[in-house]
C-alpha cells in the first residue's frame, strides 16, 4: 500500500527484500516463528510462499517458517507438499502450513477452479494433503483432480510430518473442520472483544476430543494486528495514520466501499479489553495474558506491517515484541 505521508508505494523487489529482511531481524532477535501470506494480485508481493520461505531459510538459523495463509482450495495438494517438503529440507526442519480459504477470490479464476466449489475444493484438497502428509506412495481418487496409482510422494521433509494448520476466520464450521481433523487451528482475530472467539476454540477442542485425537494435538494459535512504540499512546499516534489507510484499501479491493476511521473509533479499536495489538510492550503482554486466559493457546502471531508502515518501524516492532514482550509472555504461560 501507498505511504499516507508520502504517497510512495514500494515496488514489489523493494517489499520482497524488506519482507526477507524482517524475517532475519525476528530469527536473530529470537522470536520463534515468522509467515508469509500467498495473494495474486499485483498490489501483493509474494505469490509463492514456499520460494520467499526458501530464500529466508538460508539467512536464518531457527526460527519456523510458515505461510499465512496458504489458499489451499486452488493449489494442488501434491505440489504444495512437495514444495514445503522441499522448504523443509532446506531449513533443517522448521516448515510449517497454515492453510485457508482466502479472504480473496482471485485465484479460482487464475487457475480454472469455479468459486461454487469454493469449500469442497478446501475439504477434498486437506484430506488429500494429510494424507500425503502421513505416506511415501499414495493411491488415491477424488473430484478435482487427477487420480494417484501407487504414486511416489517425494521428497520427504526432514520432519516426521509437516505441521499444519487451519485458518479460522470465526465460522464454526471451520473450527468443526480442524478439530475433526486434528489440525491445529489458527485463529484470525483482528479486533473486537476477543471472548467472542472462545465458543470456537471450545467447540474446536470438543470435536476433536470426540473424534479421539489427544489435547496435546489440537493447538490453538491466534493472529492479530499489531504496532508496537515505548508507549502505549505513541503506539496509536504513529500507527493511526497506517491503520485508517489499510481498511478503505482492503476492502475497496474486495468490492467494498468504507471510508477512513476516525481517531476516536481508532482509539475504541485499541481499548485494553479488544483484541488490536497496538500500544507499549506491557500493554501487548496484558492483551496477549488476557487472550491466554481465555483460550489458553499455545501461539501468538503478529502482523506488523500493515497500511504502509516502513521498514523502520516494523524493524522497531520486531525488536520490541522479541526482547520485551516474548519473554514475559513465555514465562507466564509455562
Amino acid at each position: 500500500m501507498a505511504n499516507p505521508f508520502t504517497g510512495k508505494t514500494s515496488s514489489a523487489g523493494q517489499r520482497v527484500k524488506e519482507i526477507i529482511e524482517a524475517a532475519k531481524l525476528a530469527d536473530e532477535a529470537g522470536l520463534d516463528i515468522f509467515g508469509v501470506g500467498e495473494h495474486h494480485r499485483l498490489d501483493y508481493a509474494i505469490s509463492s510462499p514456499p520460494v520467499v520461505l526458501a530464500s529466508i531459510a538460508q539467512i536464518t538459523k531457527r526460527i519456523k517458517l510458515t505461510s499465512a495463509t496458504t489458499v489451499l482450495s486452488t493449489v494442488d495438494p501434491v505440489r504444495l507438499f512437495e514444495d514445503f517438503a522441499t522448504l523443509d529440507l532446506l531449513s533443517d526442519g522448521r516448515a510449517e502450513i497454515i492453510a485457508g480459504r482466502g479472504a480473496f477470490v482471485e485465484s479460482f479464476p487464475l487457475f480454472g477452479y469455479d468459486t461454487n466449489d469454493y469449500d469442497a475444493l478446501f475439504s477434498e484438497n486437506i484430506e488429500l494433503f494429510l494424507k500425503l502428509n502421513k505416506n511415501e506412495r499414495m493411491t488415491w481418487e477424488g473430484r478435482f483432480r487427477s487420480p494417484l496409482r501407487n504414486a511416489e510422494i517425494a521428497p520427504r521433509p526432514l520432519q516426521k510430518e509437516l505441521p499444519i494448520w487451519i485458518g479460522v476466520g470465526g465460522t464454526p464450521s471451520s473450527a468443526v473442520r480442524a478439530g475433526k481433523l486434528g489440525v491445529g487451528m489458527a485463529l484470525a482475530i483482528l479486533g473486537g472483544d476477543p471472548e467472542r472467539f472462545k465458543p470456537l476454540v471450545d467447540l474446536y477442542r470438543q470435536t476433536g476430543i470426540e473424534a479421539g485425537h489427544g489435547v496435546e494435538e489440537l493447538k490453538v494459535g491466534v493472529t492479530g494486528h499489531g504496532y508496537l512504540s515505548e508507549t502505549t499512546q505513541q503506539a496509536k499516534d504513529e500507527f493511526y495514520p497506517y491503520y485508517s489507510n489499510y481498511w478503505p484499501t482492503v476492502n475497496r479491493q474486495r468490492g467494498m466501499v468504507s471510508g477512513r476511521i476516525s481517531y476516536s473509533e481508532f482509539e475504541q479499536l485499541t481499548a485494553p479489553d479488544t483484541a488490536l495489538f497496538v500500544g507499549s510492550p506491557q500493554q501487548i503482554v496484558e492483551k496477549i495474558l488476557r487472550q491466554y486466559e481465555l483460550f489458553g493457546h499455545q501461539r501468538f502471531m503478529a502482523q506488523l506491517d500493515i497500511g504502509g508502515v516502513p521498514f523502520e518501524k516494523v524493524a522497531k516492532s520486531i525488536e520490541l515484541l522479541a526482547t520485551e514482550v516474548a519473554p514475559i509472555v513465555r514465562k507466564a504461560t509455562v
